[in-house]
């Protein structure tokens, strides 16, 4: 039925299926590609390879939901009969988020042929396109289209086709491109003689594939099979391959097994030319109430420690190793799981371990791009309500260091259970703190604690104050072993009981200030913490798992000069504090902060590790930090320590950062910090980062962290950077600190990326990432993850 809506045009209401051409272009090459998040494409705005149809409207529904929607013809002229239709001049026909349009298009209604010619026009949510013919057969569901040029709208990409032939799931792309540069600026892009799709199996066939740079071919294909949608199917993953002087070539090909729809495993033979064959293996696991993931990873009859026999015997300077090694079959093994019973309790386990010393540094397994000496496995039942929370768990430690011993480790914590318990009554606050442990090591004498804290507080405060009274009583116990005891004075169940008295108060004023006719708010915030602790000789307790806290800014306002429990300070001390802040008005941001503090001890502190001098009574170190930001590229931050009783500084601190542009950073920084009793300078190291960019498309990078204690690099890398619409390379040559002996390593990355394809070489922009605060400016804006004391090695090895 013709309705005329206005002189000149008409529009059919049919059932008319439109071209399913998203499925026969979007899961052909497209599929190839590979998305990152990282990919910066401010050298390359979206570019329209196929102009935007003007007479396309607005999509009546999403793509979800064009299913079943029916279709309408728009044009100037109708011919025909109710069997053969011809539709001439501006031909438009839509279906939700579908739009066709053409300048003639002939339908057969009983044969269900079609032909549509001049100018054809197809769009979607994912897919523009432009052709030159398109004819098929809606009852066969065949369908051809001729000389197009598409571009994909859900995201980067685009290219041309020779042809087009597609009879249901089945498909043929012949003549297809794709790349993410744009028509004009063709840096790269693939080309497939011929492309098969078949969309029931999810997999598309390519033969003949190449893939060019610029106009020199790099890589040719005769056949290679890919998926094209997002269903798990058993069948070889993309393989990766790089080039290094300890490795040689390197070739891994990963091989997914889709087991079933909640589990599924990964076999990947590694090949290393300079090393041997390779297997890793990965298991995962996922139901509704946990999921989990195991990790091998097997290496037999490594030839890198024959290859390098001094390597694992001695430093560069030719000093031994405490324990040397050569290694020979070498692996890892890695089990992560959690299990949720309920809303209140779960479970999770992280088990590791590896072979050898060496393993971690040969097959760069650093998590955190640094030299990890140990290797921590802990398992454990958490629970966590209104008011408390509890965990019964277990820890472990593997030394992964060669140039240390076990002694380095510190203890296993095999069991340890905790209980916290915090709750209001009226305008107070109680709670309970409890911890059970059992220490265990391979080198030192263990035993057991029980550490328990109840405590009481009353949290007063108004708009401009807060007064906080607390009061604590601490109960520690222990059952050590017989030869420890013996060296501790010979009880084997020494224990400690004392209480904890704290006030914690403060003060906020604030004024509206007018500076260079910027307004800011200008605050004042004094502050008092007052703690008493009474001394209770404490030399016949072990030191399992504590160490002193670095006096900082923080510790002014601690109740216990020590991590863990093994040792609770005395105190009878009063920390008064000030800070300022410099807030803008306008965009809430804090330009200038000032904060000055110290602790006044009013007896000598007499409770200390073995070794360690007791405090005498006097004042601390004044601790100052300052946090300045003129303008929003310039930030500077410092900290300052100076004691007053020999008049000199403890701790120096400075750190500033200027942003270049959109990109470029530079970063500075040096730190110098005394030893508070000797005056021995402990660690005097200096910093320097940049991101340079020379011009749109060329940036040099580089950082020279030195320590002038040791007159010793800690890492010096410099590099260049090279990167266009949609390429990017990068060349880094970096020295680093290889182990904790000060050992040093040469190295020279390489990567080249396609954007939106893939890269080969090394992953720099890691590296980058680590060594210069700014290399991507979201991470300034990131909180890093506060790394744990017992992974950093801060802990206490030795328990006498």
């Amino acid at each position: 039925m013709i309705d005329f809506l206005r002189p000149g045009s008409y529009c059919v209401s049919k059932t008319l299926r439109l071209l399913p051409l998203t499925l026969a272009v979007l899961a052909a090459l497209p599929a190839m590609a590979k998305d990152y998040d990282h990919l910066d494409w401010g050298l390359c705005p979206i570019q329209d390879a196929v102009p935007r149809f003007e007479d396309a409207g607005r999509p009546s529904s999403d793509a979800l939901n064009r299913l079943g929607q029916p279709t309408d013809i728009e044009g100037d002229t109708a011919e025909g009969d109710e069997t053969n239709q011809t539709f001439s001049g501006n031909v438009n026909l839509h279906r939700g988020d579908q739009f066709l349009g053409t300048d003639n298009l002939q339908y057969n209604d009983e044969t269900g042929d079609y032909e549509a010619s001049g100018s054809v026009r197809y769009q979607d949510s994912n897919l523009r396109l432009r052709a030159a013919h398109a004819s098929g057969n809606q009852e066969s569901d065949l369908h051809t289209v001729e000389d197009l040029r598409y571009q994909l709208l859900s995201r980067r990409g685009n290219g041309v086709a020779n042809k087009i032939t597609f009879q249901g799931d089945l498909g043929t792309m012949a003549g297809a491109t794709y790349s993410t540069c744009p028509p004009e600026e063709r840096r790269w892009e693939v080309q497939a003689d011929e492309i098969r799709v078949d969309n029931a199996s999810g997999f598309a066939t390519a033969h003949n594939a190449k893939l060019r740079i610029g106009k020199v071919p790099v890589l040719y294909m005769p056949y290679f099979k890919f998926p094209i949608d997002d269903r798990r199917r058993t069948g070889l993953l993309y393989p990766a391959i790089s080039l290094s002087g300890r490795n040689g070539f390197d070739y891994k090909q990963p091989y997914y097994i889709n087991l079933a729809p909640n589990y599924d495993a990964t076999i990947t033979p590694r090949l290393m030319s300079e090393r041997g064959l390779a297997v890793a293996g990965e298991f995962r696991w996922l139901y509704e109430r946990g999921n989990g993931i195991v990790q091998a990873n097997f290496l037999p009859n490594d030839r890198l420690p024959a290859n390098d026999p001094d390597r694992y015997l001695h430093d560069d300077n030719g000093n031994p190793y405490p324990e040397p090694e050569s290694p020979d079959n070498r692996g890892m093994f890695s089990l992560r799981n959690f299990h949720q019973f309920n809303r209140q309790w779960w479970a999770s386990s992280n088990l590791n371990w590896v072979s050898d010393r060496h393993y971690l540094e040969d097959f760069n397994t650093s998590r955190y791009g640094l030299a990890e000496y140990m290797v921590t496995s802990t398992a454990g039942l958490y629970g966590r309500g209104k008011y408390w929370s509890a965990s019964l768990s277990a820890d472990h430690y593997q030394i992964a260091d060669y140039t240390l011993t076990e002694a380095s480790l510190p203890f296993d914590r095999l069991p340890r259970a905790l209980f916290e318990y915090n709750r209001p009554f009226g305008k107070f606050e109680t709670g309970l703190a409890a911890e059970l442990v059992n220490f265990r090591h391979q080198v030192y004498d263990g035993g057991s604690r029980l550490d328990v804290r109840p405590y009481v507080s009353m949290p007063l405060q108004g708009a401009s104050w807060f007064v906080t009274p607390k009061l604590q009583y601490r109960y520690t116990t222990y059952q050590i072993d017989k030869d420890l005891a013996a060296r501790l004075g010979g009880n084997s169940s020494p224990s400690r009981s004392l209480p904890i008295a704290s006030l914690d108060a403060g003060m906020y004023y604030d004024r509206h200030v007018q500076i260079k006719g910027v307004k800011y708010l200008n605050t004042l915030e004094p502050r008092i913490y007052y703690l008493y602790t009474p001394y209770e000789d404490q030399s016949d307790l072990p030191t399992f798992d504590t160490v002193p806290f670095t006096f900082s800014w923080g510790q002014l306002f601690r109740d216990n000069r020590y991590t863990g429990a093994d040792r609770q300070s005395d105190a009878n001390q009063l920390t008064t504090a000030l800070t300022t802040r410099f807030i803008s008005e306008d965009t809430g941001q804090e330009r200038l902060s000032l904060s000055l503090g110290q602790i006044r001890y009013f007896k000598g502190v007499q409770v200390a590790m073995p070794g360690e001098t007791p405090l005498l009574q006097g004042k601390s170190a004044y601790v100052a930090e300052a946090s300045f930001a003129p303008t929003d590229r310039w930030l500077v931050n410092s900290s300052y320590q100076w004691d007053p009783k020999r008049g000199g500084r403890d701790l120096m601190s400075v750190r500033a950062r200027y942003l270049m542009g959109n990109q470029g950073v530079v970063n500075l920084a040096y730190r110098h910090r005394r030893s508070p009793v000797t005056s021995e300078d402990l660690v005097k190291q200096a910093d320097f980062s940049f991101l340079y960019p020379i011009n749109p498309n060329w940036s040099v990078v580089g950082r020279h962290y030195y320590s002038l204690l040791d007159n010793k690099t800690i890492e010096s890398l410099a590099g260049v950077q090279w990167e266009s619409c949609c390429i990017a390379a990068r060349v880094v040559a970096r020295r680093y600190l290889r182990d904790r002996s000060g050992n040093l390593d040469d190295a020279i990355n390489f990567e080249f990326e396609l954007k939106g394809l893939g890269s080969a070489g090394q992953d720099t922009r890691r590296i980058l990432r680590r060594s210069i605060l700014g290399y991507d400016r979201d991470d300034l804006y990131l909180i890093p993850p506060a790394l744990n004391d017992r992974t950093t090695g801060n802990d206490a090895k030795d328990p006498d």
